[in-house]
């Protein structure tokens, strides 16, 4: 499989409170690689700088030291100065809420990307209208953000982000703040989505359950200063049933080894 993003000895160091001298690390030589196309959950405790992690990839926060290489290109993490958040669109972000506009529409919000990228025209404007029919956004179009449930709000800001094409996307706990029965009609939709272009994905979560059932392959984060803690296969055949995934015999293993791992 070709490498399509490389994070190698990555560190973040926060600066010390008003003073205080010194500060702490949240990350600190942090080194792993991401397969083109790979489905990527990463777990950790409360505090492991996840976030932090995801923002630095995004080139929407500096560095401490080490690297982030993009199809082998060098991200230039040092200077505040020369971020390029999103590496030009190349990287999508699915953040934890949905910051959808309030005064633009289901179909508008999800268009807006490509408006501002010079990208709308009859082509991508039939994939955003595929991608709502997909979701089962059907009928929503023309709905508000705040006529919206808090599932329909999601999968309008999943969409979005898919419907200009990144390569890459990042995801940091999109999911979290739903009830059980919404996540897992959103993680079903995740997976549909993912199949129709298998796109790169690095997907933080603080749930094991969630990590396994959605993941190639799941990487345990440390307490902070954060590390690499343990990698673990999902070797689950897909496609994956959401809903039954917990009595496959393999999940049970996997689940208790990555257990004692974030423990």
């Amino acid at each position: 499989m070709t490498k399509l993003l490389e994070i190698q000895a990555l560190a973040k160091k926060f600066a010390g409170r008003a003073g205080r001298e010194g500060g702490a690390f949240v990350i600190r030589d942090l080194s792993f690689s991401v397969d083109d196309g790979e489905f990527l959950t990463i777990v950790g405790p409360s505090g492991a700088g996840k976030t932090t992690l995801l923002n630095m990839i995004a080139q929407i926060d500096t560095a401490s030291g080490g690297a982030v290489r993009f199809q082998s290109e060098t991200a230039t993490l040092d200077d505040p100065k020369a971020l390029n958040p999103g590496l030009s669109c190349r990287i999508g972000y699915v953040t934890q809420e949905d910051n959808l506009l309030p005064w633009r529409t289901t179909l508008q919000n999800v268009l807006f990307p490509l408006n501002v990228q010079g990208k709308l025209n009859a082509e991508t404007q039939a994939r955003a209208e595929m991608l709502i029919r997909t979701v089962g956004l059907a009928g929503f179009e023309n709905h508000y953000p705040h006529e919206l449930s808090g599932g329909m709000r999601k999968r309008a800001s999943l969409i979005r982000t898919l419907v200009y094409d990144p390569p890459v996307i990042l995801m940091d706990e999109p999911f979290g703040a739903l009830d059980a029965q919404t996540r897992t009609h959103l993680q079903d939709d995740l997976i549909k989505l993912w199949n129709l272009g298998r796109k790169t994905i690095v997907f933080v979560t603080h749930d094991i359950a969630e990590a396994i059932a959605l993941g190639d392959r799941t990487l345990v984060l440390t307490r902070a200063p954060a590390k690499i803690a343990g990698e673990h296969l999902i070797d689950i055949p897909r496609p994956r049933d959401i809903r039954g995934i917990m009595s496959n015999p393999r999940f049970g293993e996997l689940y208790q080894r990555i257990r004692e791992q974030v423990q």
